[in-house]
């Protein structure tokens, strides 16, 4: 069997579809925004976006006024898609391309955003790693914004297994260094009318 190569996945789907043409898209991120703009943070305070992709997070981060914010993304064409996309503005924002599990911090952040990544990891000791990059790159008492397929939601994303959870299951996850401190399920309408059942957490991480 041959290995797969989420590198060659993801470079081939973004140079193949077009924005609107993904299942993910989603022109304003309202749960996130909403999330991310309600937690104690300052528009220089360190924001990295992970799995972002050529997401519009950023760019409605950038029209708040957020100026210290990262996005990473396996995919170097998706994020020279949204460079492009943003012109001049993305000068103002980190690009790091790279697998999330290979991602090794430089600094750390005071909030971590995560839709629809971490799902797509679905063995013990990926999930371990993805943990331990967390702990490295999240301040002490900085946030942490986890959206993930619900229980009832999808059980594919692009044609790749992923992993459902619960807000109960991702507390116990990742109850060592964070708290929970609120959840909400959410639908996502799809480009093409069809709707995935979500789960966002927020968590704080332990001081």
């Amino acid at each position: 069997m041959t290995k797969f190569d989420a590198t060659q996945h993801w470079e081939e789907l973004y140079k193949t579809k077009a924005l609107t043409d993904v299942s993910w898209y989603q022109p304003i991120p309202k749960t996130s925004l909403q999330l991310i703009l309600g937690a104690p943070l300052t528009q220089s305070s360190g924001i990295i976006d992970i799995g972002g992709g050529d997401s519009f997070l950023v760019d409605h981060l950038l029209a708040q006024g957020y100026d210290n914010l990262t996005v990473l993304d396996i995919s170097k064409t998706a994020i020279a898609r949204a460079q492009g996309r943003l012109q001049q503005k993305a000068a103002q924002v980190n690009w790091i391309v790279s697998d999330m599990l290979q991602f090794t911090p430089e600094k750390t952040y005071a909030l971590w955003h995560d839709r629809a990544a971490f799902h797509f990891l679905t063995n013990p000791i990926e999930i371990d790693q993805y943990k331990t990059r967390v702990e490295q790159a999240i301040q002490p008492g900085g946030r942490m914004v986890l959206g993930t397929f619900a229980p009832n939601g999808p059980t594919k994303c692009s044609g790749i297994p992923i992993s459902q959870y619960s807000a109960d299951q991702l507390a116990s996850l990742f109850s060592s260094n964070f708290k929970l401190l609120n959840s909400c399920e959410t639908t996502h309408v799809k480009p093409f009318n069809t709707t995935q059942a979500f789960i966002f957490c927020e968590f704080q991480r332990r001081y």
